[in-house]
């Protein structure tokens, strides 16, 4: 009753804050106006205003479609740090460690790396405030770290080998958050580049990852976009512009209050010729899909994984004045061949519960489980292939989803974060040991192995640790080869950074494998796919 009340008290003053003068919309706000006033009279307790309004608009926009969202005051911030591609920090990746804050890197060029601060460092108080053995929480940390820019805060450091503890105060700056997580040489040919997000950032880190792969002699481009979920369109449209010759539509949107808008490719890119294979799978979403979209209408590339998520809405931010913000959906964005990607969302439980539909209907596992009708069919712009709209974007080469070395042994080691607590643990003891025996990370990766002895300790580590989780051999005989591909993959991370974890862990990411295959042996050059317009 309160949350559909509030209802009312907000569509109430909305409409009186635009002037309407249509006579039954203002009887409707002169009723909202009397509910209002009875609940400040008579309602049996005390009404908290805030959270009687955050939770009307939490109601009227879940009334509309899955994507408007309601953000607090204090999620904005937060919120925006990933579109905005920084935020204000001291520029260290943390971790707590039993009980202690520790440095598990610090970000290139930030405040803490000026200053000298180094991966392995302990972080004992904060503004001569303990934060060692008190049950200190990541979000305790960020507050306690995070702030204006400019501001400046004090922090003690116990470091391996010195004498004494170190104090250092760190001057908050613009951290970039990267969009771009890993990009390298598979082969001598063929460059590979994951992207997580499309942020503020995500042009210039893309165009960086790019040169530097072109001027490997790069031939062939695996673009990696599995998980991504989206952000700006307009980093979308210029990611795609960096693919896509002369002035090609990219995407174009539509809404009630929206008149139609072509967002087409305008600039030389860097890499409008070679191949170009996309990576997807069912997370990847939103501006993923634009950018997927336009490749695959404009017969740009191949799209490999297993169809996308299927979101086709376009949302606007819009501050409200007490500092919390929405972000309503003003229209609905196709794809150049006309192509609407959005899934039906008029049964909001069934959307949300989507993607556990598609597992159970083998769709992850057989290709052929995917039944569309001809009424969204459309043909691409040059070679006239066949494409869907109406649900996601349907790769050119399906990969089924592989789970053959997964188990719940498996499963319990990695949420229950014993894989990367004791990884961080066997790199602050060994750190200068691992670099003395491996002289770069190609040596790491080549002869780096995790033999019994190092097992036999990680699971003695984590007996000690988690006394309900026991071991099972079973299990562990069947997820033996992924559990040290990750464990090797996060030790990987520790020491060096996101590109060379997953220069390790792709070892065990089956979809760029197939992209891979694709490029050496003809599936590619079979397409006749157009990349030279």
């Amino acid at each position: 009753m309160i949350r559909f009340l509030s209802l009312l008290i907000i569509v109430a003053i909305t409409s009186s804050f635009y002037g309407q003068t249509d006579p039954q919309k203002i009887a409707t706000t002169q009723k909202f106006d009397e509910v209002l006033t009875y609940i400040n009279r008579m309602y049996v307790d005390q009404v908290n205003d805030k959270e009687l309004t955050d939770a009307a608009i939490v109601a009227m926009l879940e009334k509309l479609d899955p994507h408007s969202t309601f953000i607090s005051k204090e999620e904005v911030d937060e919120a925006n740090s990933s579109i905005n591609g920084s935020f204000v920090g001291i520029g260290v990746r943390f971790q707590i460690l039993k009980d202690t804050l520790m440095v598990v890197a610090t970000i290139p060029g930030g405040p803490s790396e000026k200053l000298g601060i180094l991966p392995g460092d302990k972080i004992i108080r904060i503004e001569n405030e303990n934060v060692a053995g008190v049950g200190l929480k990541n979000n305790q940390v960020r507050e306690k770290l995070m702030g204006e820019l400019g501001t400046k805060v004090k922090i003690e450091i116990l470091r391996k080998k010195a004498k004494k503890s170190l104090d250092f105060v760190i001057t908050r700056d613009h951290i970039p958050i990267n969009s771009v997580d890993a990009y390298y040489m598979l082969t001598p040919e063929i460059g590979y580049l994951k992207l997580n997000s499309f942020s503020r950032s995500t042009v210039e880190e893309v165009q960086k990852g790019l040169t530097f792969l072109k001027s490997k002699g790069m031939k062939h481009l695996i673009f990696d976009i599995q998980g991504n979920g989206g952000g700006l369109l307009d980093a979308a449209q210029k990611v795609a512009d960096e693919f896509l010759s002369s002035d090609k539509l990219i995407v174009y949107s539509e809404g009630r209050a929206q008149p139609r808008n072509n967002l087409s490719a305008g600039k030389k890119g860097l890499w409008e010729e070679g191949s170009l294979i996309l990576l997807t799978d069912e997370y990847s979403a939103s501006a993923s899909e634009i950018l997927s979209g336009a490749i695959q209408d404009w017969d740009r590339g191949m799209i490999i994984g297993r169809r996308t998520f299927g979101k086709g809405l376009v949302q606007r931010p819009i501050d409200l004045t007490d500092g919390s913000q929405i972000r309503l959906t003003i229209a609905r964005y196709f794809t150049p061949t006309g192509r609407f990607i959005q899934k039906p969302y008029d049964d909001l439980a069934a959307y949300e519960d989507d993607l556990n539909e598609r597992y159970k209907h083998g769709e992850f596992s057989h290709a052929d489980s995917i039944k569309l009708p001809d009424s969204l069919k459309f043909e691409t712009k040059i070679t006239k292939r066949t494409v869907y709209g109406g649900g996601g974007i349907m790769p050119d080469i399906f990969v089924p989803i592989d789970t053959s070395a997964n188990s719940d042994y498996f499963g319990d080691l990695v949420q229950g974060g014993h894989i990367t607590s004791y990884s961080l643990e066997y790199v602050d003891k060994n750190r200068e040991a691992i670099f003395m025996k491996y002289a770069s990370f190609d040596d790491f990766r080549k002869n780096f192995t995790l033999d019994q002895k190092f097992m036999d300790e990680f699971f003695a580590y984590v007996a000690k640790e988690d006394k309900e989780l026991k071991f099972n051999e079973e299990q562990y005989k069947v997820s033996e080869s992924l559990l040290k591909l990750r464990m090797k993959a996060v030790l990987a991370q520790d020491l060096w950074g996101y590109n060379e974890f997953y220069q390790v862990y792709n070892d065990s990411n089956e979809i760029l494998q197939r992209a891979v295959k694709a490029l050496t042996q003809g599936d590619y050059e079979k397409t006749n796919l157009d990349r030279k317009k």
